[in-house]
Formats: structure tokens, sequence, C-alpha cells
């Protein structure tokens, strides 16, 4: 006979449940009043733009927070979206975990891999293991994007790197009215469209406060993490029609008046320091006195639509805060807000009405812009302000988003834990200088968990980042009283580099396709020129030359390099096997889930042929075989009412309509489209049916980025044309759709088709 043997703990085990003891083993569950997290990011809202940092749009919301909390005045990110994000979710250096830049890019370097390395683990993976229930709402943008279609690979969502649950969208940005949706590993469609009030700002915040409800409801004892990242402010900026009525006629006095006022107001409230000077206007910003009528018209619409964005996200927010205090738990969640660099300039030098423009490298016409006023900051439009109002957003800085001067850098912070930080301290400023590495470690300790030496057996990277919990301490009003405890932290981002230690920073803008060596270094003394106004380089060439091999060293150690002093750098990735878009011939078989912009055909930058095999059984099935895009730019092929082959090509809003003079016949047909294009001009489309050429025309602009909303079969959600009610699915039976495509025409071809375009234009 077996002896008992005790296994765990009390437990025996006998023959007989009669002759055993049993053990539990006990919950893992923080201890008794670890606080709840909440981290809410903003994207590409500069230093300037709160209300509680002087800022000129109404954010009663994030003043909220303030009043019940601290803001950091010398905060600093990575210039950049997913790097920043990085830096956040593991306390360790953009470079260091492999997101030098955005995850849309693998360029072939441990520094730029498109995925946070496993051996960085994220705040969800080390709060997950310790009982936190996790959660992450909104933009994710740290996987590689080829990665995000609906067959994965998904090592590299959100649920596979620590979260529980997960709503929101993949990509850098989405169309605030026809989102690219995700639910934990699957692409959902909207729950509602436009026309029944959806804005996925509301969206994503019904799904927060539901996460946060539950959990309260059914497991109070456990707390949770939840990582909220708006998509606003970043373009396109669109918000609903009562809040840009708000904001209508707001801006008229233009963006030098509107600095000068931002700037008078963070001195009076002591977010920038006595004696601080407003810098210069940016190279390629005008006097606002020197545009036209018609361009203030239009910069003003622009901002007012920005202004409308980021008002309405607040009030999403407060809807978070508001559920927070009704449930009681305000005293003991920490929230931390903040942006994740500073106020973009990819909204070129007069603004776009659509964002792509920026990444195609076309400027808006002025008379199309003014013909198009009232759709500014509606789903029509899909819009991004000029870089004079950028400038009034990082007041009182210089440059912006992806430079490494103040106004990209240097951001908002704000921490909330009215629970733990001291009452006398609520509402103080702190000028401490940190950095977005900074935030893990603090969260961390202050919720009393130590980052594992190793996750999921693989060994863990240092925890780079230096806890900012000091500056909790009530202290004097003077809260440069307590110095930094940070020692030095460098930048780099698109080949823009710097570098600051006790006080001091040098920096270098650096020019696409020029050297690393013909960059010039600036110097400037923080402490005493926040602002960067002073550039003391000629007068302290040692200290220069000191920062500057300091940077030399940091990069080393971080895995800096290479630095990418050329723009090709950034596009010298592969298409991976085993992704969707690794060939060039694309068989889908519908029902068909949405398939992403980095998962589809590449239909700008290639010339392509479209085959559908469809049944139309009685003649007047009617509906979309394909579409790409939104409402904005993209393009659609469709069967009209009148039983018509069309094929619409949609370049921000100039619609090329190309349609079959007969009905496509009743019964089983094969329907083409074919488009040929040069590099970056214009192209030729044909339709086809069952193989015979119907019609052809020229098609004069072809953007090569289309748009960040990916690619529909059998549906169009988005609308691309406004010929027919979205989504006017197909009635029919879609077999079976075929693209393949090729590279675009060579220089020595490009002549004759822009010929051909000009003539058709006549």
């Amino acid at each position: 006979m077996t002896e008992p043997a005790t296994t765990q703990g009390d437990q025996v085990i006998g023959r007989a449940t009669s002759e055993s003891t049993p053990w539990w083993p006990e919950p893992v569950l923080p201890a008794t009043g670890t606080p709840n997290v909440v981290v809410v990011l903003l994207d590409d809202t500069g230093f300037a733009h709160l209300g509680c940092y002087g800022g000129l749009v109404d954010t009663p919301n994030y003043d909220r927070l303030a009043e019940r909390g601290l803001r950091y005045t010398n905060f600093h990110t990575t210039a950049l979206c997913s790097p920043t994000r990085a830096c956040l979710l593991t306390g360790r250096n953009h470079h260091s975990v492999g997101m030098r830049g955005l995850s849309n890019f693998d360029t072939g370097y441990p520094n730029m891999r498109g995925r946070i390395a496993r051996s960085a683990g994220t705040m969800a993976e080390m709060l997950r293991g310790e009982g936190f229930a996790t959660w992450a709402v909104g933009k994710w943008h740290l996987a590689p994007m080829r990665e995000a279609s609906a067959v994965g690979p998904f090592g590299d969502w959100p649920l596979q790197r620590g979260f529980d649950r997960y709503y929101g969208f993949m990509q850098g940005e989405t169309d605030q009215f026809h989102p690219e949706l995700y639910e934990d590993n699957r692409l959902v469609d909207q729950p509602s469209y436009p026309a029944e009030g959806y804005h996925v700002t509301e969206d994503l915040l019904d799904h927060a406060i539901d996460l946060v409800r539950t959990q309260h409801t059914m497991v109070p004892e456990r707390p949770f993490f939840l990582y909220l990242a708006f998509g606003a402010t970043h373009a396109p900026h669109q918000a609903p029609d009562d809040y840009l009525e708000k904001w209508r006629g707001r801006f008229d006095e233009g963006w030098d008046v509107a600095r000068q006022r931002v700037y008078e107001s963070q001195l009076e409230m002591g977010v920038i320091p006595p004696g601080t000077h407003l810098a210069p206007r940016n190279p390629g910003v005008e006097a606002w006195a020197d545009l036209s009528t018609e361009e203030q018209a239009v910069a003003c619409r622009l901002q007012e639509a920005f202004a409308a964005m980021l008002d309405h996200t607040d009030a999403q927010l407060g809807r978070l805060l508001d559920t927070l205090d009704e449930l009681a738990i305000t005293e003991d969640t920490i929230v931390v807000a903040l942006s994740d660099n500073g106020a973009s300039q990819e909204g070129r030098a007069l603004g776009v009405l659509d964002s792509f423009r920026h990444f195609n490298d076309v400027d808006q016409p002025l008379d199309e812009a003014l013909e198009r006023l009232e759709d500014i900051g509606t789903r029509t439009s899909s819009t991004n302000y000029p870089w004079g109002w950028a400038q009034v957003g990082n007041t009182p800085g210089k440059r912006y988003k992806q430079n490494t001067h103040s106004g990209g850098i240097r951001d908002p912070l704000i921490i909330s834990w009215p629970g733990g930080i001291d009452a006398i301290a609520q509402g103080q400023l702190r000028t401490q200088f940190h950095h977005v590495i900074d935030l893990a470690p603090t969260l961390l300790e202050l919720v009393g968990v130590v980052a594992p030496d190793e996750i999921a057996g693989v060994a863990q990277q240092p925890i780079e980042g230096t806890s900012i919990s000091y500056t909790f301490q009530p202290g004097a009003e003077d809260a440069t009283a307590v110095p930094t405890r940070k020692e030095r932290q460098y930048f780099e981002m698109f080949g823009h580099r710097a570098i600051w230690a006790e006080g001091w920073k040098a920096v270098a803008f650096h020019r696409p396709e020029t050297s690393l060596d013909d960059d010039v270094w600036e110097l400037y003394h923080l402490d005493e020129d926040f602002s960067e106004c002073h550039d003391l380089a000629a007068d302290q060439p040692d200290r220069l030359a000191d920062l500057v091999q300091m940077f030399w060293e940091e990069a080393e150690r971080y895995q800096v390099l290479p630095i990418m002093d050329q723009s090709k750098a950034l596009f010298a990735g592969h298409h991976t096997a085993g992704t969707p878009r690794a060939r060039d011939r694309f068989v889908y078989l519908p029902p068909t889930p949405r398939v992403p912009m980095d998962s589809a055909p590449a239909l700008g930058s290639r010339s392509w042929t479209m085959r559908f095999e469809l049944e139309r059984p009685v003649g007047d099935e009617a509906g979309v075989l394909l579409a790409f895009g939104t409402v904005n730019c993209g393009l659609v092929v469709y069967v009209d009412h009148g039983g018509h082959l069309v094929y619409d090509h949609n370049a921000y809003s100039h619609h090329t309509v190309v349609r079959s003079p007969e009905p496509v016949p009743a019964g089983a047909s094969v329907l083409e489209v074919h488009q040929d294009r040069v590099r970056r001009g214009p192209g030729r489309a044909r339709l086809l049916v069952d193989g015979r050429q119907v019609a052809d025309s020229i098609v004069p602009l072809v953007p090569v980025m289309v748009s960040s909303i990916g690619m529909d079969i059998g549906r169009n959600p988005t609308g691309v044309s406004g010929a027919y009610e979205a989504p006017f699915p197909f009635a029919g039976h879609l077999a079976r759709v075929e693209i393949g495509t090729t590279r675009a025409f060579r220089p020595e071809e490009e002549a004759a088709m822009e010929l051909a375009a000009a003539a058709e234009m006549q």
C-alpha cells in the first residue's frame, strides 16, 4: 500500500478523499490597497495645446487631472509615435528595444524591427503576472503592420504582449468616422455609421468604461491597468458637427497673435520660467499678415477642426473620469496623461484637406480648399493644419514632431493620484528633467512590482528609466528646489540628434540625403534658456564637444547605430515570407474580412490587374466588388443599379469614373479592371467584360499611398464614391477575386503617358 505523501503545503494525497487533506494555492493578487493604473496617451498633441499648459483649446478634464495631480514642464518623448509607445510600455529606450521609427518598417538592423524585442517586456506583461487585469484601448502601432491582417501572425498584437483585452486600431492613424477596428485578435466592423452619430473616440471610451465597470463590479479586489491611446489629435482632424460649430471664428486673429497669447499664459501660469523667450517662427512659416485672405480662411478652418477634435477628446476623457468618481475609485487610481510627441509638421506650409497629400508630397491647391471649406473636419475631409498652427501648439519652442529640438520632444505630462499625492502638492508644477522611459519604473514602483529578470523564458534587458516618484513630495512651491535624478538622455530620430546632461543640451538638425558630418550641432543651457533661443556653440566649444562625444557613447550603449542619414533607409525593408503582401499575385475568396493597408496589394505604387469572377442570376444584382480607402482618397469597382461595370478612382476627392457602355450580362461573367501607371504620374484604366475591352480612360493623378484604411471585398463601408449608399454589398455571387501587380512604368515611358494625360484633360 502506498504511503500518503505531502505534495504542497498541508496537502496530503491518500487512496481516498477521506484519507486525504486538500490544499489550495493562494491566488495571485496584489496587496490590498494597490492602486489601479490608467495611462492616457494623446497623439501629436504639443506642449502648449492643453488648457492647463496655456493652450487655447478648452480641456476642462485634462485641467481637472492637473488640479488634483502634478504637471511636469520638463518632460520629453522620442519625437515620434511608435518609439514613444515602446519606451512608455517598457521603460527602455526605443533603439534598444528595436523601435527606432514607425512599426511599419523593418530596416534589417536591430534598432528597427517594427516590434518590441521579447527581451523588453511591457508593463502589461509585468503587471498581469502580478495579478492585474490589463487592457489596451485605442491606437497600438507596435506590431509590424504587414502582420496586422486577419491571419497575423499575432505575436506582437496587444494580447500577445501582456494585455487581457484589446479594442482599437493597429495602424498609425485611422479615419475617425470609418476606423479600421480590431477586438482582441480579430478585425471587426464598426458598430454603427456616421449618419447614426458614430465617432471612434466615443466608441473607444464606451469600451474602456465597460471594462472598468465590469471589473469593479465582479472582482473589485483585483486592480487594473488601462492603456488608453487616443487617435486624437493625429490627423485626420475630424469631429462631430456641434464641436466644429463651437470653434467657428475662434482663431481668426491668426497664428502670430495666438502664439503670443499662449506664451503670455504660460508665463503667467508658471508653465515656462520667467525670462523665457519666444522662439522665432520656424523656417517656412510666414507671418500671418503676409497670407492672403483666402489662405487665412483655409488655415483658420483647419485649426478649428483640430480644436474641435481635441475638445471632443477631452469630453470623452471626462466620461472615464466620471466613471472612476461614480465607482468611488478615483482616490485609488493613478492616472498618467501625456502625448507621444510634439505637434505635427505633416500638414505642410498651408495645410491639407487630405492627410495623405503629405505622404505623397503633394500640396493642397488653394482653390479646391476654398470650395470645400464646409467639409473641413467632417467625414468628407481628412485634414491636417499648417505649420504655423503646429508651432502654436509647441509654444514657446522651435520645430515639430520628428525633430529633436524642443518642439518635437518636450510634451505635457500630468500625473494624478489623489490617494497618493499629498493634497498640498496637488495642482503644483514640477520642473525636473525627465523622459518617457521614466514612467514604467515609476508605475512599477508605485504598485510594488519589481521588473522580472525573465518573462516567458526570455532574459530581460535592464530597465533604463529613472523613477520620478520622488517628485511627488509636497516640497516647496519652487519645485526646482529638488534636483532631477536623471543624469543624461540622448535623442535620435531620422538623423536628428540631441543629448541632455546637467541642464545642457546639444542638438543637431539633419537634412535628408546629406552626411551626418555636415550637420551643425547647437548648444543650449536649458536651465536658463527653456526655448532654445540662444545657441552657445561658438562660445563654449569644449562643452559642446564633450556633449557630442557623450551622444556617441550613448549611441553605442543603446543600439542607436546605424543612424539613418538617408530617407531611403526607412524603406529598405523587404516583404517577409508568410505575410499577405509577400507576393505579386493575390487571390481572395469571398467573404473576406478587411485587408489592412500594409497587407493589401500596392495599388498606388504599381500597375495592376483585377479579375472578378461573379454571377448575376437575374441580371439586376448590383453592388461593390472591391474598394480601398475612404471618401477622401481611394478607389472602388462596382456594378451600378443599371448593370454597368464602374471603376471610380478617387484621388483626394477628384473622381475619375470609367463606366462600361453596356450593362454586364446576366449570369456568370468575368470582369476585369487594369490600371497602368508611371511611377509618380498619371495612369490609364481599362475595363474588360469577358475578355473584351469595353472602356478606358486616363487617370490624371494616382497617389502612391492611398489611405490608412485598407481594402474590402464585396462591399464598401467607407463610401469611396457618393454614387451609392454605403456599404452597398454586392447582391450577386462574387466567387473569386484575383489581383496581379507589376512595377510601374520606367522613366523613359513616363513622357508619353503624361502627354496622353494632358490631352485627355483638355
